[in-house]
């Protein structure tokens, strides 16, 4: 029996989720899940340690399940790591670009690849995962099908990549949540902290304006803030939140204090180390200054 730690991860052998799991935590254990609520109750259940789980997209945009599954568990962010992703078009050995018809894949990575998809004419295929698709695709043995994969998968299904790095975008990257059961806060040491929280203000007006005032005034920087319905209603708005910042920063503090004082119902997922990576993403400083408009 395996003595070593787990740490889930949506799809199959082969996918970005695994690949990610083995480049933050290589002693770990990956163990595939078939959904990401799968993922999320063998975490609450101990089955598992950790949980790689992606959120957001630079191309196809947020991972909306993550933000109905998160809020209701019991887990905690831990960390986050950024993956450029690249995705290879592959098919059965013996298959050439002239006779592809299909290509399966994550309705996500459809997305990320369009230029290529419309300029070979294939038939798009939703399958549940990437790995999982490239699994499919060499099980058939039908040379006018493909994928769209890492290239961990072609290796794990002994496919041949048929063009590489085929995504619209070279600065296709995917950003990952590390989760766990325990709440593991970082400390507060001067290094670039990111607390995440979710938030639902008070039904009155301006109540949204209001309750954002505290992170201006105290010089906060909110690097995200997105929206969703709650539980299929119009009316009930909540949202989700990433700030620059530890909870115990007197700025972040008094923004906060601020916060729950418009809202109805506030709370931290999540206090933990920015990964590197965003300082390769970050907007230039003369970019983010206010100019004034000729003329005024």
């Amino acid at each position: 029996m395996s003595t070593k730690k787990k740490i889930v991860f949506q799809g199959e052998y082969g996918a970005n989720s695994h690949m990610a799991c083995r480049n933050v935590y290589p002693d770990y254990e990956p163990v595939p899940c078939a959904t990401f609520e799968d993922c999320f109750t063998a975490m609450e259940a101990g089955e598992a340690d950790l949980g790689m789980i992606p959120i957001e997209n630079s191309v196809a945009g947020r991972v909306a399940d993550i933000h109905h599954l998160l809020p209701r568990s019991s887990l905690q962010i831990i960390g986050e790591y950024f993956l450029p992703i690249r995705f290879q078009l592959m098919g059965l050995p013996d298959a050439k670009i002239e006779d592809l018809a299909t290509v399966q894949s994550h309705v996500m990575a459809l997305g990320q690849c369009r230029k290529v998809i419309r300029e070979l004419g294939l038939r798009p295929i939703i399958g549940a995962d990437t790995a999982g698709s490239a699994r499919q695709v060499a099980e058939r043995g039908d040379r006018s099908a493909s994928a769209l994969a890492p290239e961990m998968a072609a290796e794990a299904y002994g496919l041949k990549i048929l063009r590489r790095d085929v995504e619209d975008e070279a600065h296709n990257t995917t950003r990952f949540l590390i989760l766990s059961r325990d709440t593991l806060r970082a400390a507060n040491n001067g290094q670039t902290v990111i607390t995440t929280f979710i938030f639902r203000v008070r039904n009155v007006p301006a109540a949204l304006y209001k309750a954002l005032g505290g992170f201006a005034t105290n010089g906060v920087n909110m690097t995200k803030l997105e929206s969703y319905q709650l539980e299929g209603q119009f009316f009930a708005s909540m949202f989700y939140a990433d700030v620059e910042g530890h909870p115990d920063d007197r700025s972040v503090s008094l923004a906060l204090e601020e916060l729950a004082f418009y809202s109805a119902e506030l709370k931290l997922l999540g206090v933990y180390r920015a990964d590197p990576f965003r300082d390769k993403i970050r907007e230039p400083e003369a970019n983010r200054a206010l100019r004034p408009t000729p003329g005024i």
